[in-house]
């Protein structure tokens, strides 16, 4: 056949990630053969250029993953140049090296995708679900794919998050193995163009990570100053637990006052006693005499 949908996926970065996300951007390459790599773009750059590395290596949609302070990672998925836009908070991220799942799938072979019923609810999910389907299928009669379908993508929202799975399609009996990766995507905003734009969504119960952070340090810190003042607490008790008990007047019925005797001033120095041995040990002594003379006769 013809291969006529002619959709490439450009994933790359920014400067910046750690070691995760490399192996979850290749993991990703290695998944999808329509994708297209390119160099980590530089911090300082804004992301309307963006738009340009695609129409240069002529690709329609794209995958960026946008690293900040080394620790968060920003996932945008876009319909490049006209959009829309989508920005996600990447959460629980899972590498193929990093699993070592039992499911083993062909390389490059196309993929199912299975969406949850809440997609077809919302229609900020509906749009996703069009974005997810023109990003990660790989289009019929693709040069670099196999003409075999045996793994499934599931996109499933549970906790206002979409879960991302992989699984492969056992052919015996149609069971599903997980082969991996595995993340979790926090929709942040939806744009109107790519990568930027007017907002046509944002998401209520989106809680930025320095935010998560700070909660968390002030958890402690209430937690901490709650030790405090219990301890504060058991000291003023301590403190005020003394009561004063007056004074019983029978205590002294019975307490006899002892006679002073006068005070003897002694002038002269007190004659030493003489040492007196222990008479055991003299005994003692004679006995082990007595014997070397036994033995020696």
């Amino acid at each position: 056949g013809k291969w006529k949908n002619k959709e490439r996926v450009l994933i790359f970065s920014s400067r910046g990630i750690n070691f995760r996300t490399r192996h979850l951007m290749q993991d990703l390459r290695t998944l999808m053969p329509h994708s297209k790599a390119d160099t980590k773009m530089d911090r300082k750059d804004q992301l309307f250029v963006i738009n340009e590395v695609c129409e240069m290596k002529n690709c329609n949609k794209c995958i960026f993953f946008e690293a900040k302070k080394k620790q968060d990672l920003y996932m945008w998925l876009s319909n490049t140049p006209q959009g829309p836009s989508a920005k996600f908070l990447v959460q629980n991220i899972h590498t193929l090296a990093e699993l070592k799942m039992t499911g083993n799938c062909l390389r490059g072979s196309r993929p199912l995708l299975s969406f949850d019923p809440t997609f077809d609810k919302e229609p900020h999910y509906a749009l996703l679900k069009e974005l997810f389907i023109q990003i990660f299928s790989t289009p019929q009669y693709h040069p670099k794919s196999q003409p075999f379908v045996d793994h499934v993508f599931t996109f499933t929202v549970t906790d206002e998050r979409i879960w991302f799975r992989n699984y492969q399609i056992i052919e015996e009996d149609a069971s599903l193995v997980e082969i991996g990766p595995r993340f979790v995507l926090n929709l942040i905003k939806i744009f109107q163009g790519s990568f930027g734009g007017p907002t046509l969504y944002e998401n209520p119960h989106y809680q930025s990570p320095n935010m998560h952070r700070r909660l968390v340090r002030l958890s402690l810190a209430a937690k901490f100053r709650e030790k405090q003042q219990v301890k504060e607490v058991q000291k003023i008790k301590k403190k005020g637990s003394k009561v004063l008990i007056e004074e019983d007047p029978t205590e002294v019925v019975f307490e006899t006052p002892a006679e002073e005797k006068p005070v003897e001033i002694q002038l002269v120095k007190p004659e030493s006693k003489p040492i007196v041995k222990d008479k055991k040990k003299l005994r003692k002594i004679q006995r082990k005499k007595q014997k070397k003379l036994f033995r020696t006769e």
